[in-house]
């Protein structure tokens, strides 16, 4: 049994290598990893400008409720 994971982990280290060289060394890969990077920022940043925004708008409306309660 504990053979079996001796090679499992062998196999697994092996292919590993080959598999994080092949990508790190492609440079399709290495497009698709900088354009979705670039994308990921982009919504992200959109999303805390969204946020602010919504923010402002919930301070407005409660200011509004407010100073219609107070009239």
């Amino acid at each position: 049994m504990a053979g079996g994971n001796f090679m499992y982990r062998v196999v697994s280290y092996v292919m590993n290598e080959i598999i994080v060289n092949g990508l790190a060394n492609s440079p399709a890969f290495q497009r698709f990893a900088v354009r979705t990077s670039k994308r990921i920022e982009d919504v992200s940043n959109i999303a805390v400008k969204k946020r602010q925004e919504l923010a402002e708008q919930m301070k407005d409306i409660s200011r509004n409720i407010e100073s219609h309660k107070n009239q």
